[in-house]
C-alpha cells in the first residue's frame, strides 16, 4: 500500500494537478485508488457551504464514490481558525475526523493521494502542518516546487527540513527551459548531498493556464472588445498601479500576462497595449475606456475586461483564480498526467515498478 502526501514548497506550484494527475496515473495502471485532501486551505462559499475546489475536481476526474465531507474531512477556514484560537476546536477532535475518513474512503486502496495545504505550515493552529498531517497518515511526502534561481534552493532546504524522513523527493514544476540546465547540473547534485532526493523536472508548458474567457466568466466581467481571441492563455497578472512609464518597463519584461488597472486609468491602459507579453487587460471600477484606447486593443487584438469591483477585489480574485484555476478543469489534468509520465518515473514513484 502505498500513501503519498503532496505538498508545496509554496502556493502555486501546480501541486493540485499534480496530485490528481498521480492518482489518475496509478489507476491507469490498474491500481485501486483514493484522494483526499485531509485539510482544505482553499475555501469558498457555494450554496451554503464551505468547501475547497479541488477534492471536487478529483472527485470528478477519478470518479470516486466517496462523500466530498470524505475526500475533505477538516475545512480551514477563518471560522475555523478563530474557534481553534478561542480553544472551541481542538486538535485531536479534527485529527480523529481525518482518519475517521481515512478509514472510510482508503482502507482498502493500493494508492492513496493526500493532497496538502497551500503552504507546509498552514494547520499549525490545530497541529495539523503537512508534516504533522503526514505522520498522521503515515505518509511519504513528494515536495512540489518552482525553480528559476539558485536562491530558490533555500526554501527547499527549509521545507526538506520541516518534512524530515517522510521526504520522497523533490518534484520540480513549470521549470524554464533556461533553468532547466542549471538545475540538472548543479542543484540537484548540490540537494543529493544534502540526502534530498529529485524526482524529475516538469518543464513549463504553455497550455497548463486559465484562459483569458475563462477569467472574464470567473469575475463576472463585460467583454469590451469584439473579434478577439479569448483563448490564449494567462499564466501571471501585473497591476498597473504606478507611472505608465515605470509600469510600461515592467510590463515589456512579462509575458502572457493580464494587467488590472483602473478604469480611469487611460495612460496605463495605452501603456499595456504597448507590450506584446499582455494578453488581456481587466479595467475595474466599471469605468469604461476611451473610444481611443478601445481602438488601440481592437488593433493589437487585446481583449479588454470591464469588471465592476474594485482594483484590490479584482486582484484578489484573479489571484485565486491563477494560483488554483489551473486545475479547475480535467483537461488540464490530463494535460499534467501526460508530461508527468514523460518526465518522472512514475512507477518507481508509486511503488508499482
Amino acid at each position: 500500500m502505498t500513501r503519498l502526501l503532496v505538498a508545496s514548497t509554496a502556493d502555486g506550484t501546480g501541486k493540485t494537478a499534480i496530485a490528481i494527475a498521480l492518482a489518475k496515473l496509478a489507476s491507469e495502471r490498474g491500481a485501486t485508488v483514493s484522494y483526499m485532501k485531509p485539510k482544505g486551505t482553499s475555501p469558498e462559499s457555494t450554496v451554503g457551504k464551505t468547501r475547497d475546489q479541488d477534492p471536487a475536481l478529483a472527485r470528478e476526474v477519478l470518479d470516486l464514490d466517496a462523500e466530498m465531507h470524505e475526500l475533505e474531512p477538516v475545512v480551514y477556514s477563518p471560522t475555523l481558525v478563530r474557534e481553534a484560537i478561542r480553544g472551541r476546536e481542538k486538535p485531536t477532535q479534527l485529527r480523529e475526523r481525518i482518519t475517521d475518513a481515512v478509514d472510510e474512503v482508503a482502507a482498502d486502496a493500493d494508492v492513496t493521494i493526500f493532497e496538502g495545504g497551500d503552504r507546509l505550515a498552514t494547520g499549525g493552529i490545530v497541529e495539523l502542518t503537512d508534516p504533522e498531517v503526514a505522520a498522521l497518515l503515515d505518509a511519504e511526502v513528494v515536495l512540489v516546487s518552482h525553480y528559476s534561481e539558485p536562491r530558490d534552493v533555500d526554501s527547499i532546504l527549509e521545507a526538506a527540513g520541516a518534512v524530515g524522513d517522510r521526504l520522497a523527493g523533490v518534484l520540480y514544476n513549470d521549470v524554464s527551459a533556461p533553468a532547466i540546465e542549471e538545475l540538472t547540473d548543479d542543484v540537484m547534485p548540490f540537494l543529493d548531498g544534502r540526502g534530498i532526493d529529485s524526482l524529475g523536472t516538469v518543464p513549463h508548458d504553455e497550455s497548463i493556464g486559465i484562459t483569458v474567457g475563462e477569467l472574464a466568466d470567473s469575475l463576472g466581467a463585460e467583454l469590451l472588445t469584439g473579434g478577439v481571441d479569448t483563448d490564449r492563455r494567462i499564466e501571471r497578472f501585473r497591476v498597473g498601479a504606478t507611472s505608465a512609464n515605470t509600469a510600461l518597463t515592467a510590463f515589456r519584461r512579462t509575458r502572457s500576462a493580464a494587467v488590472i488597472t483602473g478604469g480611469d486609468r487611460p495612460e496605463m491602459q495605452t501603456a499595456a497595449l504597448e507590450a506584446s507579453g499582455v494578453v488581456c487587460l481587466v479595467l475595474t471600477g466599471g469605468y469604461r475606456p476611451s473610444n481611443a484606447v478601445l481602438g488601440r486593443a481592437s488593433d493589437e487584438a487585446v481583449p479588454v475586461l470591464l469588471v465592476e469591483g474594485e482594483t484590490r477585489t479584482t486582484i484578489d480574485r484573479t489571484e485565486r483564480l491563477l494560483r488554483s484555476g489551473r486545475t479547475q478543469h480535467p483537461e488540464t489534468v490530463e494535460r499534467m498526467a501526460t508530461v508527468l509520465e514523460r518526465n518522472v518515473d512514475i512507477g518507481t514513484l508509486l511503488d508499482m515498478s
